[in-house]
């Protein structure tokens, strides 16, 4: 079967919003976007809410945007799935969780709760650390000790203060839990394999010789006064409490596993200690190391089908966002499908992305042409990180400067795409740089985006003959626009554009007849 070559952009983070204040994209000249915008048909979709899985309201993320753009589907996610359990009351029977208490309570050892103390909901959610609180007065167990990663990226910059008293009360209305450490989510949550980092936060988790405050305030309050944001918090013990020893059990409540990797690698190889995370992180189920939420295996999904169909994919993208075009991508799966080729272009080294706005997007670019124009896979899916990235600092110039740096990169892999006579649809995950300041508060905006998400179908055959110039107007008035679809339709688009036959778990509808 003869198949025309398709290409899918995910600009991450690049959403469409009608306010021109704070944003990075209006404010950034990006003619190969606009030109592409002009020649091809374009809409908006959702990439948020109850329209990607989430709960209502609840912004977009990368993990989920990407799974319901490689499944197809509207896959429900791990934030409503545990607040359901919590609920329905399933969740203080969980077995996992259970066996937890168990192992601790048969050893005389202590209780740790690990995870993202947010109400942030991308990774994690302070209503789960309640509710473990409660299962834990539940099960008489008071030996519990908390490890707050504070965060500051998907919430405002200084917000954990404003959590910590609700958690307080809640520990002392029970009688249960003690803070144990304090530590911002650059250390307690990196994904890039930057080891220093995870160390130092290691270290304050497992050794009793790590730097120490006397409370948890007194911690915050310290990195604050040296102008450190929740997300940048240095690891902190608390003094007179207890460290991550052998026979100890800990829960780590992220639901999101990315970012909770390299930690609990760190914290499994210890060894001695019974570990439960709540959803899956890749290790292997042993006696001592325990899922309590696993997620329903995704099948039939755009990379399967592909390859039941014998057709060539590469998926690449810098490390950033590498997981992404893989394991959320693919639907669940950590390991290749047939045909599919994989390149990881490595993020540069820097402490944050804004002195570096630029970050790996011309290798991407380059490596992806040279792949493309040699190799001739006939699916590709590519990531470019930056809008999302950068935008997660809340510099905006330096976020101005990531725009241009993949609108350039978008106008070398438009050229050659369309060139060869091959497909290119353009799109985004989520929203993230065209809100950098929050429109009611006036203050800096880090955090993703509810706002639509555009699509551009840049097809040969429905090239404009009269194409319009694109003005910002033009751009405001897409945004305010009612979505035509969500992120799954393109992955059914892609489907039929393929000539392939859609599954029935793909809930997803082609856009290409719509456009």
């Amino acid at each position: 079967m003869e198949i025309r070559p398709l290409v899918l952009v995910i600009l991450d983070g690049w959403g469409l919003s009608p306010e021109v204040s704070g944003n990075a994209i209006y404010s950034t000249p990006t003619p190969n976007f606009d030109k592409l915008m002009s020649l091809f048909p374009i809409t908006s979709l959702h990439a948020s809410g109850e329209e990607v899985g989430l709960a209502w309201g609840e912004m977009g993320n990368s993990e989920v945007g990407h799974l319901n753009l490689g499944t197809g589907r509207v896959v429900m996610q791990d934030l409503p799935r545990i607040d359901k359990t919590i609920a329905d009351g399933t969740f203080f029977k969980n077995q996992e969780l259970l066996d937890a208490f168990k192992f601790a309570q048969a050893n005389g050892s202590n209780l740790h709760l690990l995870g993202l103390f947010s109400a942030g909901g991308v990774h994690s959610h302070i209503n789960h650390l309640f509710a473990l609180l409660d299962m834990a007065k539940k099960q008489e167990f008071s030996r519990v000790f908390i490890h707050l990663i504070t965060d500051g990226r998907d919430t405002p910059p200084q917000t954990v203060l404003k959590d910590l008293p609700k958690l307080e009360e809640k520990m002392k209305s029970l009688k249960i839990g003690t803070i144990a450490s304090v530590m911002g989510r650059y250390y307690g949550m990196d994904r890039d394999k930057r080891w220093e980092r995870t160390e130092k936060a290691f270290n304050v988790l497992t050794q009793a010789n790590a730097p120490k405050a006397n409370s948890a305030l007194e911690a915050i309050n310290a990195a604050y006064a040296a102008s450190k944001s929740d997300e940048f918090i240095e690891p902190v013990a608390i003094a007179n409490t207890p460290r991550i020893a052998p026979k100890d059990a800990v829960i780590f409540y992220n639901f999101r596993s990315d970012r909770a990797r390299q930690i609990s690698d760190k914290i499994i190889d210890k060894g001695g200690v019974y570990f439960v995370s709540f959803t899956s992180y890749g290790h292997e189920p042993s006696p001592l190391v325990k899922v309590a939420f696993f997620a329903e295996k995704v099948t039939n999904q755009l990379v399967m089908l592909l390859a039941n169909n014998k057709i060539t994919q590469l998926h690449i993208a810098e490390t950033e966002k590498y997981p992404h075009v893989t394991y959320f991508f693919n639907g669940g799966w950590e390991e290749p499908f047939a045909g599919e080729e994989r390149i990881l272009v490595p993020s540069p080294k820097v402490a944050t992305y804004d002195l570096r706005p630029e970050m790996s997007a011309k290798e991407v670019m380059t490596k992806f042409v040279e792949n493309f124009q040699n190799k001739k896979p006939q699916f590709t899916v590519l990531n470019f990180a930056n809008s999302d990235m950068v935008g997660h600092t809340g510099n905006f110039e330096k976020t101005c400067s990531a725009v241009s740096t993949v609108d350039a990169a978008l106008g070398q892999i438009s050229a050659a795409v369309l060139n060869s006579g091959a497909d290119l649809i353009v799109t985004a995950d989520h929203g993230n740089a065209e809100q950098m300041v929050n429109p009611q508060t006036g203050e800096i905006d880090k955090e993703h985006t509810t706002n639509p998400v555009p699509l551009i179908l840049a097809l040969n055959e429905k090239v404009s003959k009269n194409p319009q110039a694109v003005s910002v107007e033009t751009k405001i008035a897409l945004a305010a626009s009612p979505p035509t679809g969500v992120l799954a339709d393109i992955t059914t688009t892609i489907v039929q554009r393929m000539g392939l036959g859609k599954p029935q778990e793909m809930t997803g509808q082609s856009l290409e007849g719509v456009l």
